[in-house]
């Protein structure tokens, strides 16, 4: 099965605590998807946002409408968290983001593990054009927002390892790379 990896990141021209806060609100996704996805939060907001929040859209892609149901994994403000997807077009889709404070605002790091529908030859003809079209829509309308600039935008091939030996046994880690 193909996996892939996709590292995005937007250094902004604000400080953390007013950069986390329009993360935290779920109905700020809509300004930074694509309108191309039709996007629309199905969840009735305001979304109260902790471990296991569970958060409805819909959205179109290729003309196809369809359902996408995500948990918030890891809530840890104004850090990070994590979303990943419970129901949607993906075998997978684990989602992590990252506020890091720098001197001149946040550095804001996405990086997205994800199965797609059809393997490689799905990924190959449209699903990792889309996903690079997506994030860089996101740095885009992120920058238009809080000022700054645009940064690292990769997509790479991943495969899970399990880790033998009596300190890891059992235990996955992730590495890029042909599988």
């Amino acid at each position: 099965m193909a996996n892939f990896i996709l590292t995005a990141s937007v250094l902004l021209s604000a400080p953390r605590p007013r950069v986390f806060p329009f993360f935290a609100d779920a109905g700020n996704l809509e300004a930074i998807t694509p309108p191309w996805l039709r996007f629309r939060i199905l969840t009735p907001l305001p979304v109260a946002m902790a471990e296991g929040t569970l958060i409805d859209y819909r959205l179109q892609l290729h003309g196809i409408p369809f359902g996408w149901r995500t948990e918030i994994a890891i809530w840890q403000p104004p850090e990070r968290f994590v979303d990943r997807q419970l129901a949607g077009p993906y075998h997978s889709w684990v989602h992590e983001h990252l506020f890091e404070p720098t001197p001149t605002g946040t550095l804001v790091v996405d990086r997205v593990r994800y199965r797609p529908r059809g393997g490689r030859l799905a990924q190959a003809l449209f699903v990792g054009r889309d996903v690079r079209r997506i994030f860089a829509f996101r740095q885009a309308a992120l920058v238009a927002r809080f000022g700054g600039r645009a940064g690292e935008l990769r997509l790479e091939r991943w495969r899970e390892q399990v880790i033998a030996g009596a300190a890891g046994a059992g235990h996955a880690s992730y590495g890029t790379g042909s599988p």
